[in-house]
Formats: C-alpha cells, sequence, structure tokens
C-alpha cells in the first residue's frame, strides 16, 4: 500500500482493514464475557496453532522472549551452564538465555544462510569442550561449565540446517531450543528422515514471538512456545502463571507470562490466513530475485533445497550500504537493518570477552545486510520501482568509477 508516493517497509493497516470485522468481534465477545485472562480464546489458539506448526503442545505467553526463556528452564537448563546460540540475532536470543541463568556463547553463521553454521558447532564442541560420557556431560575446557543447550535460529523466515545440528546435540546431549520467532510456517526438508518438518516442530521446544510486524503478529505484544513433550508443556504452563499447578498453589517459583485472551483471539483470525499470506511472501521474494538478478552489486537471498522460506523479512548483501539507505530514504522507499550490531558486540554481553573479529561472517553480514520492503500486499508495481532505484543507483556508482578511473 503506497501512501502519497512512500513505499513502507511493511504494511500493518491493510491485514486488519480487511479482517475488522472478524478482530473487532472478538474484541466484543471478550467484553460481553468479561474473559480477558486464559479461557478459551486461549485455548482454542493453542490447539490450532500446535496443529499448525505439527507439534503436540502449544502454550501461550506473552512475549517471544518469554516463549524462549520459558522453554530454556522447562527444559531444565542449569544454572550458569553454556547455552550456544549466534551472534547475529535480535537481542533477546540471548537476553532468554541469561534471565535463564545461563551464559550465552556463540558460534558463527553460514556465509550464505545467515543461520547457525553446523560445522563452526561441531568445532565448537570438538575443540573447546571434553564430553565426559560417564556423566553424559559436555564440559568447556577454559570456563569449566557444562554445555547443556543449543539455540539455532531461523533467520528472516528460513530455518537453520537442523539435522546436523541436531546430530551434534544427541552427540554431545544438549537441549535444542528453536528461536522460531521468524519463522511461522517455514519449513525444512530432513535428509535424515526424509519429510518436511515445520519450524517448531525439531527440536525439544520452540519459541515464537507474535510481535505485530512478524507474518502471524498480534495487535500488541504476544509469544508461544511449541514441543513433543508433555513435562515440557505442563512446566511452561505453570512457569508462564507464577508457578501455580492450581489457582493459588504454586509448586515451582514462576512468572506473571501469560498470553491475554484478546492477543489469542486475534491471533486465531489471523492464522487461518497465515498460509495465504507466507505464499504471497514468498511470491513477491520470487518477483525481487528476477527483478535484482542483473545488478551484480546486490547479493540475493539464498534458499537451499533443503528450506522453504515464508520470508519475513528479504534481505540483500550489498555494498556501500549506508549510502544506499540515504538513497532510499530520499525516493520514500522504507528500508530496514537486521541487524547492525552483533549481540557478543552489545554493552550487556561485553562482559563475555568478545572482541570485533572474533565471528567475521556475523560481523560482515551486520555491516552489508540490508532488509528491503517485505509483506503480502506488496504488489509487482512497487517492487518494480524499488528494484529500479536500487539499480540506478548502482549505475550511477559503476560511471562515476569509470570516469575516475580514465581521470587518472
Amino acid at each position: 500500500m503506497s501512501l502519497n508516493g512512500q513505499i513502507p517497509f511493511v504494511d500493518l493497516v491493510t491485514p486488519h482493514q480487511e479482517l475488522e470485522e472478524e478482530l473487532v468481534a472478538v474484541f466484543r465477545s471478550t467484553l460481553r464475557t468479561a474473559g480477558f485472562i486464559g479461557g478459551p480464546m486461549v485455548d482454542g489458539f493453542e490447539r490450532e496453532f500446535a496443529q499448525f506448526c505439527d507439534t503436540n503442545f502449544c502454550i501461550g505467553v506473552s512475549s517471544g522472549t518469554d516463549a524462549l526463556r520459558f522453554a530454556l528452564m522447562a527444559a531444565g537448563v542449569e544454572q550458569q551452564s553454556i547455552a550456544l546460540t549466534v551472534p547475529n540475532t535480535f537481542i533477546a536470543t540471548a537476553e532468554a538465555i541469561s534471565q535463564a541463568g545461563a551464559r550465552p556463547d556463540f558460534v558463527d553463521v553460514d556465509p550464505a544462510t545467515y543461520t547457525m553454521d553446523p560445522d563452526k558447532l561441531r568445532q565448537y564442541l570438538e575443540t573447546q569442550c571434553d564430553y565426559d560420557p560417564h556423566i553424559r556431560k559436555t564440559i568447556h575446557k577454559k570456563l569449566c561449565r557444562p554445555v547443556t543447550a543449543v539455540v539455532p535460529v531461523h533467520l528472516y523466515g528460513q530455518m537453520a540446517d537442523m539435522d546436523p545440528i541436531l546430530e551434534l546435540a544427541t552427540r554431545y546431549n544438549l537441549t535444542v531450543i528453536e528461536d522460531a520467532c521468524q519463522a511461522h510456517g517455514a519449513e525444512y526438508f530432513s535428509r535424515k528422515q526424509n519429510r518436511w518438518f515445520k519450524a517448531g516442530s525439531m527440536g525439544h521446544a520452540a519459541g515464537f514471538s507474535f510481535y505485530p510486524g512478524k507474518n502471524l503478529g498480534a495487535c500488541g505484544e504476544a509469544g508461544a512456545v511449541t514441543t513433543n513433550h508433555e513435562q515440557m508443556a505442563a512446566k511452561i504452563r505453570m512457569l508462564r502463571d507464577h508457578g501455580q499447578s492450581k489457582k493459588y498453589y504454586h509448586d515451582i517459583e514462576g512468572y506473571n507470562g501469560r498470553l491475554d485472551a484478546l492477543q489469542a483471539g486475534i491471533l486465531q483470525v489471523k492464522l487461518k490466513h497465515l498460509s495465504d499470506w507466507n505464499q504471497k511472501r514468498r511470491e513477491a521474494a520470487s518477483r525481487y530475485k528476477e527483478l535484482l538478478s542483473s545488478v551484480d552489486e546486490v547479493g540475493l537471498p539464498f534458499e537451499p533445497t533443503w528450506a522453504k522460506s515464508i520470508f519475513h523479512l528479504y534481505v540483500v548483501a550489498v555494498g556501500e550500504r549506508n549510502e544506499l539507505l540515504d538513497h532510499l530514504r530520499a525516493e520514500n522507499i522504507g528500508q530496514g537493518i537486521h541487524y547492525p550490531v552483533p549481540v557478543h558486540l552489545q554493552k550487556p554481553y561485553q562482559s563475555l570477552g568478545y572482541w570485533e573479529g572474533d565471528f567475521p561472517i556475523a560481523e560482515r553480514a551486520c555491516r552489508n545486510l540490508l532488509s528491503l520492503p517485505m509483506h503480502p500486499y506488496l504488489s509487482g508495481e512497487e517492487q518494480i520501482r524499488i528494484t529500479q532505484v536500487i539499480a540506478r543507483f548502482y549505475a550511477a556508482k559503476r560511471t562515476t568509477s569509470v570516469v575516475l578511473s580514465g581521470a587518472r
């Protein structure tokens, strides 16, 4: 939806206009029943989202951060242990680890997919750790702490390469918690099991965010955990509700992390449209690929044969990124950077002792990646305009370079 010639980065207006009557009906129902916390709306959404993800259980919580944190806690991640993730992710991934009482540590990413590099994970476990088969624990040699979990991030709508990650986790007795906060409906073809899996169905558990800009977004904050393990589901239900096994009976110290009924009802309405919205994103990604294929300076997203991305973001690798950002702004085209500073260089995690250069692939991604407008309502005409602006920018750069070379 272009406004006054502006192409927005994301369109959060059109879907709510189209679904306005259904969404208002949810609000009316909530008002008339006063069912604000828990109840049939939450139960219904949990049941339907579990079915969508091909999992046995879904537990609605108040945010994606809570989803990851509760999943780690319910999995029994030990206090002061180490949980491994990647540096190029939203800081909530690391926050969930540290707030669960563990220490985040990092492995670099694959240069093509920007998701966790299984070879780097293997190198970390083989060179920095010892595995004790008697106690079935992996111990970090330098830090003398157990490594208990790995949190692969399904980034930009595409799943990490899960087969080798799960194989390493089994070998080293690690819990796998999928960060699926950007991957609602993404799929992965397991070569080992010869079938497709949905995001959120492969690890011990997975955390989803329903922040408004996600492929499945609430009208506020919301999240969910999916799992196939009944005991984990029960533990997470207690953690989100002050540790209660039943009203006023608290088995553990918990949190106030419940999913509001109103948000659950809104998500239940939107979930019916998610597959169609995801398909429209894939179609928009195909148009981008065709339109940008002749611009050599733009590195396009790589989708392996084992992945079906739902393109939460359309992220390209470019030179002169800051100049291009300014040029797109001047042309009234929305854009974003995901993410400009890797987690290991963020202030809260400087005490971990990492420096610039420790994770070169992730750091390069943070310098070079640019997110273009992407949403289900992005038109072909808008994409033509976006890509023409980018093509002209680099054509002008090439011309300037030739002129300067001639002047020498």
